[in-house]
């Protein structure tokens, strides 16, 4: 699986944010650049039987399996259709004193976006396409909205194991 390099700065300035932004079905996203390890060309993935769709399977990431979950499944929007700019986010995570590493399968990444402060909206309690619960802000990034995502509620490893176990299927091991 080869990999594309993601240049991010060392410093952020306290006035603005970055997000990398993706495409997920006609949807644009954020997530904050602190979040993301590395971007990954999409290339085959490893299926686990009896996983949920949202989980599309695992990869190898230099000895570490890591699980992939496709965004749009996770938005309960369908399933991620493979094209040629289908990539994985690799995310990391805090969970308690170890990161975890999760996979967002997304339809394209398309920039790094520096937003400052004041262009942050707080997102509407309803008329998202995407739970409430996983929106941090909305900003307006170039005539469009960008929905800035709180990847801990995305991807969160307990919700994503409990859809899992509604499979009659085992306990779902993301480590």
């Amino acid at each position: 699986m080869s990999t594309a390099s993601l240049p991010l700065p060392e410093f952020v300035d306290d006035e603005q944010r970055q997000y990398l932004t993706f495409r997920v079905g006609r949807d644009l996203f954020g997530v904050a650049t602190r979040y993301v390890r590395e971007i990954l060309e999409f290339h085959a993935i490893t299926q686990v039987p009896m996983m949920p769709p949202l989980v599309r399977g695992v990869i190898n990431l230099r000895g570490a399996v890591v699980p992939i979950i496709d965004l749009a499944e996770r938005f309960s929007l369908g399933s991620t259709e493979l094209g040629p700019r289908t990539c994985i986010v690799i995310i990391e995570l805090q969970d308690g004193d170890e990161a975890q590493l999760m996979g967002a399968l997304v339809d394209a990444v398309t920039a790094v976006a520096e937003i400052e402060p004041h262009a942050l909206r707080q997102a509407p309690a309803f008329g998202s396409r995407v739970p409430p619960e996983y929106i941090e802000d909305l900003a307006r990034v170039d005539e469009r909205f960008l929905t800035l995502l709180r990847m801990e509620q995305v991807l969160n490893v307990d919700q994503i194991a409990a859809l899992a176990g509604q499979r009659n299927t085992p306990r779902l091991s993301l480590v």
